[in-house]
């Protein structure tokens, strides 16, 4: 992950409301609601949760961004048994932490400042899940897209486990990010059509089923498929999806998901 220059410092907001984090003033990278701060106020960070559609019980998260911990604390309060690790490469931001209500490190939660692209590489078979929402003023960091960064992923996720990236869809990258990853994830990929706008969350799963562990019929859908991100389904339906699969979770019935 590439550091940030030091005019975008990261900008704490409240409004209507909610409190946000920028870099950039007006562009929002993370809000919380602080009357219900486990919320995810954002589409973007209800679509990331549908990973639980391919991988609903798993053992370890690995996290690329912190920003305002959204993701983070969600999984945390709402998946119980699972451990969460956090790569997050700026000081500045892990210092927000309490603002945005982010728990204290512990034995199942932490966050470690370090350059995710390079961490990537220790992390060989021991995630479930990946959730890559690293971004910095300029967008996507050419560190976070490129064969090598993504056949990292593939390799730190152990067989079954399930990759979730936000790409914007005008990022100049973009293309390039769905051929890359295709490529290292031997075109297993797919997006839910329209499901957060611009924020175009791609799935990847990686080949290889764990012995005795059943496919999630997510799963043996993007398996059969044979071109790269297939689209599922329509926006509304998939907006509709995220809201209820959060609902769900939020509710601890996961039975079925």
């Amino acid at each position: 992950m590439t550091s940030i220059p030091d005019h975008h410092r990261p900008l704490v907001r409240h409004r209507r409301g909610r409190l946000s984090l920028e870099f950039t003033p007006g562009e929002v990278q993370s809000q919380m609601d602080p009357a219900d701060p486990y919320a995810l106020v954002l589409a973007y960070a209800r679509a990331m949760m549908c990973f639980v559609l391919f991988k609903p019980n798993p053992e370890h998260i690995v996290m690329v961004g912190l920003g305002g911990g959204s993701l983070a604390k969600f999984c945390y309060r709402y998946l119980p048994r699972t451990r969460i690790t956090v790569l997050e490469l700026r000081a500045d931001v892990i210092a927000l932490r309490e603002r945005f209500a982010v728990p204290p490190d512990n034995e199942r939660f932490r966050v470690i400042q370090c350059d995710a692209a390079s961490y990537m590489k220790e992390l060989k078979d021991s995630a479930d899940v990946l959730l890559v929402d690293g971004f910095d003023a300029d967008g996507l960091p050419n560190a976070l897209a490129t064969d090598h960064f993504y056949a990292d992923c593939r390799r730190a996720l152990r067989p079954d486990g399930v990759m979730a990236a936000n790409v914007f869809s005008y990022d100049p990258k973009y293309r390039s990010v769905l051929v890359r990853m295709s490529n290292a994830f031997h075109d297993r990929i797919c997006q839910f059509t329209g499901i957060a706008g611009n924020n175009h969350i791609l799935f990847a799963i990686r080949p290889g089923r764990a012995p005795g562990a059943p496919a999630s019929v997510m799963q043996r859908r993007v398996a059969a498929w044979g071109s790269p991100t297939p689209g599922l389904g329509f926006g509304l339906a998939n907006r509709l999806l995220a809201i209820y699969t959060v609902a769900r979770m939020r509710r601890g019935d996961l039975a079925g998901i």
